[in-house]
């Protein structure tokens, strides 16, 4: 990829927002730069649902004509939007034609946010239909992971973890209802980060998942994830600094019976455990109380979040996929039976919440995997049972914490032995999102990873 020296594709976030301001580049060039990129990659990718050519420079323009950049923090920057997400003069199309709607007239409001920042939206990405899965595929094939094409990027926000780690964006938005930043994260070897439950505003309708759904960033650097944060957040960019010394709970223990890490996952914690100690800071074995319990109120949300939206949206079930068809079937049967309760979510959250103040510790650090990536084909075509038990058996380690409302966030630590990338998920209380980027920024500092495999 010799044409990557001459053009801004590749640089952070930060970098290019910096350039623009001075007046070292324009945001028309950066964004032409990453659209060329786009062109070079995208076929071999899929992860796009849309680009945004012309549009994308129109926008672009519009930024350098603007006579004071110095409060846009991401000044010409171009960015992915999840297509679950409303981009105004697009349809939204929810990860598949049977759930598409109707072109929206305005922005959802974290697009607004980061378009009034100063970003460019250059495209939305693909996701699985409803954002029902960990694996991105559908009709028109899969998205594919960079680091090896016939590897998924994860799911549901796949096409954004893959744009990011393919460098046709800096950063890109998702959401994040199940795991659904985190997975694609971990999978791509990102930073990805879930904030906590209403920091950002969600709205999202369709895919809201009865409160289980966030807006999160996905980036290759902590300080890119920490701008788009404070960007979706609506807040002033806060400048991280190491946190002092920290307790540190450590399990490796997996939320579903039966399933357990491989080796290089727990390698990976052992690796950010050393990591954390060397820089001062406590580490110690905290088991969270992952029942069985849980994990059937877990399922049960995750099928009656489909029935509900699925219903409210009117969706014509024969146009949905065979594996999606169940899903929603099953969520009916535990919706109209009662099985499926907030009372229930909510003790788990206060659980959640008194299993950091009880054991005494500031931080969770657990696998961001079970596994490696399952392949990039067939899911969308395979059976129910196929699909969960793909999604269960690789991505154990988000979902309580989608339940819980707590914020999380997943950092690359090095490469498994087949290649693909490997990372570890730190959970924190309720407003712990600076935290964990601070907890990020240590172990960026003391293991850089690698940030991009251009496709």
């Amino acid at each position: 990829m010799d044409n990557l020296a001459t053009t801004w594709v590749g640089a952070t976030a930060k970098q290019i927002s910096r350039a623009v301001r001075r007046g070292d580049t324009t945001a028309t060039q950066v964004v032409a730069d990453h659209l060329e990129q786009i062109a070079i990659s995208e076929p071999a990718l899929g992860a796009f649902r849309v680009v945004r050519g012309g549009e994308a420079i129109t926008e672009a323009e519009k930024v350098d004509e603007q006579e004071d950049l110095a409060n846009l923090p991401l000044a010409g920057v171009p960015v992915a939007v999840k297509e679950n997400t409303q981009v105004a003069g697009l349809p939204t199309w929810h990860g598949s034609e049977a759930a598409r709607t109707e072109i929206a007239e305005e922005d959802h409001e974290v697009v607004r946010r980061l378009r009034g920042a100063g970003a460019v939206v250059v495209g939305v990405t693909k996701m699985p239909e409803m954002g029902l899965w960990g694996t991105t595929d559908g009709a028109d094939g899969p998205a594919r992971n960079p680091w090896s094409l016939d590897r998924t990027p994860g799911g549901s926000s796949g096409g954004s973890a893959a744009a990011v780690a393919a460098g046709l964006v800096p950063i890109a938005h998702g959401n994040d209802g199940l795991g659904s930043v985190r997975i694609p994260a971990a999978c791509c070897g990102l930073v990805g980060l879930k904030p906590g439950r209403g920091v950002v505003p969600c709205d999202l309708g369709l895919d809201g998942w009865m409160g289980l759904t966030e807006h999160g960033i996905l980036a290759t650097t902590v300080a890119d994830a920490a701008l788009g944060f404070s960007v979706l957040a609506g807040r002033t960019p806060a400048k991280l600094t190491p946190p002092e010394k920290l307790r540190v709970g450590v399990s490796l223990r997996s939320p579903v019976q039966g399933v357990r890490p491989d080796g290089p996952n727990r390698d990976a914690v052992a690796a950010a455990s050393r990591i954390l100690i060397e820089a001062g800071h406590d580490t110690l074995t905290a088991e969270p109380s992952y029942s069985a319990k849980l994990g059937l109120m877990g399922l049960l949300t995750w099928f009656a979040s489909a029935y509900r939206e699925a219903d409210a949206a009117g969706l014509d079930l024969k146009k949905l996929q065979p594996r999606t068809r169940r899903h929603v079937r099953l969520g009916k049967l535990a919706w109209k039976r009662g099985w499926v309760r907030q009372e229930q979510r909510d003790a788990w959250r206060e659980q959640s919440i008194a299993f950091f103040r009880d054991r005494n510790i500031d931080v969770l650090l657990t696998p961001a995997l079970a596994t490696t990536p399952p392949p990039a084909d067939g899911h969308a075509t395979g059976t129910w049972r196929s699909n969960m038990l793909t999604n269960m058996r690789y991505a154990p380690y988000a979902a309580p914490w989608n339940i819980a409302g707590l914020p999380a966030i997943v950092v690359p630590v090095g490469i498994r032995p087949d290649g693909l990338p490997v990372g570890v998920q730190f959970v924190g209380p309720p407003d712990s999102e600076l935290l964990l980027l601070s907890i990020a920024g240590v172990l960026e500092v003391a293991n850089p990873w690698t940030r991009h495999s251009f496709v």
